[in-house]
């Protein structure tokens, strides 16, 4: 059991980072928020059935309900949409998550002050060994940064809000929420946002082919069910810089998935990129 327990990190990243993946093949037959919104109406019905099936609970009391709404617009609306919306728009993936992967600092610094949480010197300096590493993994992508706009880096800053709000949340007020019916309303409340804001723009393209089916069934069983409720969990066992410090890990692991799925060259700056960023996080988790 100890060895599940200490591998839940790695399975994490793994299944977070393939959520780059499937952005890429979701945008070829569909708008990226109305598919969003179909792949968190889903997850959302999915988890119910689930959590009724197994006879947890399925009623929030009213505090823990508004800090579902509040964890459920950071973590799945803004930052979600953020992400997916500024790479519809042209924003490299790459350079996505360079900005996205801000969030593990931020989150430690405000941490400090607004959780209590102690920081040391060794944490510290994981934190910016890691996010060095991050920038080697994506440089060589950088040149590529012809759709990089304005309204792409705003899109991209709100995302960087959201994952930042959600995590600080996450560990102030959601500790206590059943974990299953509280992410199945998180999904719920951001699912229902994006697809009015779909229906009120008039995108709502959604083109039903085999890739399509396979990019759904992924993104809603793997990124959507099994990702967010093993890191809310994490959330849940251990401290907000540590849990997010493994966002690093994000980059890296959706560059090696290009290689082994789309054969994406990986460069020598990249692989020692990678190793920096393990480094860094190694720091941060065991400090």
């Amino acid at each position: 059991m100890k060895k599940l327990v200490g591998a839940a990190p790695w399975f994490f990243i793994v299944i977070w980072s393939s959520g780059f993946v499937v952005a890429k093949y979701a945008f070829a037959d569909a708008d990226a928020l109305f598919f969003l919104a179909i792949r968190l109406l889903l997850a959302a019905a999915i988890l119910f059935l689930l959590t009724a099936a197994l006879r947890q609970p399925l009623v929030l009391s009213r505090g823990d309900l508004r800090a579902s709404l509040l964890i459920g617009i950071s973590l799945h609306g803004l930052y979600l949409a953020g992400v997916w919306y500024a790479i519809e728009l042209g924003a490299p993936a790459g350079l996505s998550s360079v900005i996205t992967s801000m969030q593990p600092i931020i989150v430690s610094l405000l941490a400090v002050r607004l959780l209590g949480e102690p920081l040391t010197r060794r944490q510290v300096g994981g934190l910016i060994f890691g996010l060095l590493g991050v920038f080697l993994v994506v440089l060589p992508k950088l040149s590529q940064a012809d759709g990089f706009t304005g309204e792409s880096l705003a899109f991209l800053c709100i995302a960087l809000a959201g994952s930042t709000i959600a995590t600080l949340l996450q560990k102030k007020i959601g500790h206590s929420i059943p974990l299953m019916i509280g992410t199945t309303y998180q999904f719920a409340i951001a699912g229902i946002g994006m697809l009015v804001i779909s229906l009120a723009r008039g995108r709502t393209h959604f083109e039903l082919t085999h890739t399509t089916f396979w990019t759904m069934a992924w993104a809603v069983l793997v990124t959507s069910i099994a990702a967010v409720l093993l890191l809310l969990w994490l959330l849940n066992q251990g401290s907000a810089a540590k849990v997010s410090s493994l966002l690093y890990l994000v980059p890296p692991m959706a560059v090696l998935q290009a290689f082994i799925l789309f054969g994406e060259r990986v460069t020598s700056l990249g692989i020692l990129g990678i190793a920096m960023t393990a480094l860094g996080v190694a720091l941060v988790i065991r400090s």
